[in-house]
């Protein structure tokens, strides 16, 4: 059987578009395994579709002053350690990486053992784990076509982003049940990002009772992040993470609210959600979300407000703009070219490891 070791982790955003490719991989005969970090959520999202799980050691490079940024290289040089021992040991024929700080010391890893790697990049421009990975790699996916000029020439295919297949069939019915809501009222879905988000949970509530009057919220708070004041309130339903109920959920839901996470955009646009983007500022990231954002708004699948100048009255006054205009965005999503790029990602991992074999054969 063939091999393949996946990698990825920290965020849901570095998990998901792994977890979309596992129907296709089983498809094609993969045995599928799994590096991740020690204590990253991919752990639990991984085991749960039953593929051994191999945590390593990892640290992170922060833009922020923290004393964690002088035991994280250390981590980093374990994580290193334990995945070239890994790889080593499992002998898997290739590498498919989705970023996160795990990846970097499982892609060297990889290299060092002579194993092909192929990564993904969802966001318009390269993340920092890509960036330090890409060296080491044979070939990088990419999920927007401005991508391409940031990177190598022959190294970077576009190939879009990989969509969960499952999400294509939620059932809105079961979606309104597990919410609690009827069908007299449309519903906004809430996505404040797999850790959730303080200032976008904060204006929403803010603003719970006028959006009650015309609309009924399902609102994915992240962990810890649910208002325990507010558990029961009708037409209101609060959910720190959603797993197998996403898609009857996201099935249900008449209008988004979210980050601009790639994955969650091309879910949507997928999905044909009229949405509305709040991207994370540059303040505190390095202003990814917001150029996919801008892109998306720019192809009209999408209304954009940057956090920095939002307020209760411009967000309700935004969410009733989306909801009058919600068949300008769908059609607008309906004559989109860009697909599930799962497909053609599967068929780069197959090329690659043939290639590799080709090579291994000759030696």
């Amino acid at each position: 059987m063939k091999k393949i070791v996946l990698t990825g982790g920290g965020t849901a955003g570095h998990v998901m578009p792994n977890l979309a490719l596992l129907p296709q991989l089983r498809k094609k005969g993969w045995e599928i395994l799994y590096i991740g970090s020690e204590e990253g959520m991919e752990q639990r999202l991984i085991r749960e579709q039953r593929i051994p799980y191999y945590p390593v050691a990892t640290g992170k490079f922060r833009r922020y002053l923290s004393w964690r940024n002088l035991t994280d290289p250390f981590r980093v040089v374990k994580g290193l350690i334990q995945s070239y021992k890994l790889l080593k040991k499992l002998q898997p024929e290739i590498v498919f990486s989705k970023g996160g700080f795990v990846s970097v010391p499982v892609t060297i890893g990889a290299w060092l053992n002579k194993i092909p790697v192929v990564l993904h990049e969802s966001d318009l421009t390269p993340g920092l784990a890509n960036r330090i990975a890409l060296p080491f790699a044979s070939v990088i996916c990419t999920t927007f076509p401005e991508t391409l000029k940031h990177l190598p020439p022959g190294k970077a295919v576009l190939t879009g982003n990989p969509i969960r297949s499952e999400l294509l069939n939620g059932s809105k019915e079961e979606g309104l049940e597990l919410c609690g809501f009827s069908d007299d009222k449309p519903v906004i879905l809430v996505i404040g990002g797999s850790l959730g988000s303080v200032k976008i949970n904060h204006l929403v509530r803010a603003i719970l009772p006028d959006l009650l009057l015309k609309y009924q919220v399902a609102h994915i708070c992240g962990k810890g992040n649910t208002d325990p004041t507010l558990t029961g309130f009708k037409g209101y339903k609060q959910f720190e993470f959603l797993g197998p109920e996403l898609p009857a959920v996201m099935a249900a839901a008449d209008l988004c609210l979210s980050r601009a996470g790639a994955n969650v955009l091309f879910e949507l646009l997928a999905l044909k959600k009229p949405n509305l983007l709040i991207p994370l500022p540059k303040s505190s990231s390095r202003g990814d979300q917001i150029l996919n954002a801008q892109s998306f708004k720019q192809q009209n699948f999408s209304m954009l407000l940057y956090e920095e100048e939002i307020n209760e009255t411009v967000l309700k006054n935004a969410i009733d703009t989306l909801y009058q205009n919600r068949h300008e965005y769908i059609k607008a999503m309906t004559e989109s070219k860009l697909a599930d790029a799962g497909r053609e990602i599967l068929q780069i991992i197959e090329t690659t490891a043939q290639n590799q074999r080709r090579q291994n054969r000759a030696r």
